[in-house]
């Protein structure tokens, strides 16, 4: 599970992205993290995975603090960025066995896996291939297949659907649901209430570095009745 306890991050002295905020992520769920561009999602991310360090208070990934114990927490956790855009110069096959090789993982393990989800994905033509010659759907797959590679409790998708094909966008959510029953925990970023609503067990909405909401989409809409999932969205960032 994910614990985060009153975490702040300000740039530059003044702008506040993130302002004391606090929530959980159960094992064996799956939460979306909602808001519009700009309302701290990204640098939420970006603190729980230790690409940023929060100004004040602390992040426990399954018990870790992610201060205290950076390597341990990172252990467990696979994350997907808003970027897919790196190590381009490695064809797929390369940077899967890195990131297996980061991980020790032993090479049946791997191969299974890789074959497994390079299969799912319909990415397996492409692993002899550089990364920099994939668009950006094949480059958000594979970073996807790494992220899976060492199987982690937690995973961790910054707008993990941007970009995807159909077919490729149906096959995640199937992995993501696959992973809460399997008792692991989903947190991914989104701007869309729609997806939120067929695939999330809770929500958090966050405009302006402030949670303005946590719970479901039905408690959610219980509060606003008479409006569409847009109007609602609309309604709570507003304030």
């Amino acid at each position: 599970m994910i614990e985060i306890k009153n975490i702040s991050k300000t740039y530059n002295k003044t702008f506040v992205a993130v302002d004391d905020i606090s929530m959980e992520i159960s094992s064996g769920s799956i939460v979306g993290f909602i808001g519009p561009n700009g309302a701290g999602k990204t640098t939420t991310l970006n603190m729980i995975t230790g690409i940023l360090e929060q100004d004040s208070g602390t992040i426990k990934i399954n018990g870790f603090d992610t201060l205290e114990n950076p390597t341990e927490a990172k252990k467990e956790f696979g994350f997907v960025s808003d970027s897919p855009n790196s190590f381009l110069s490695l064809k797929g096959i390369e940077y899967l066995n890195f990131i297996a090789d980061v991980y020790g993982i032993d090479k049946e393990t791997r191969n299974k896996r890789i074959k497994h989800y390079s299969k799912e994905l319909a990415l397996e033509d492409a692993l002899g291939d550089k990364i920099s010659s994939y668009s950006h759907g094949m480059r958000q797959k594979i970073m996807v297949i790494g992220t899976l590679i060492h199987d982690p409790n937690v995973l961790i998708l910054d707008e993990p659907l941007t970009g995807l094909d159909p077919q490729s966008s149906f096959v995640l959510k199937e992995i993501m649901k696959d992973r809460a029953k399997d008792g692991k925990a989903v947190l991914f970023s989104t701007h869309v209430l729609e997806v939120a609503e067929k695939l999330c067990d809770q929500i958090v909405i966050i405009s302006h570095g402030h949670i303005l909401f946590t719970g479901t989409l039905h408690d959610l809409k219980s509060k606003y009745e008479d409006l569409s999932l847009e109007e609602i969205f609309l309604e709570v960032t507003k304030k």
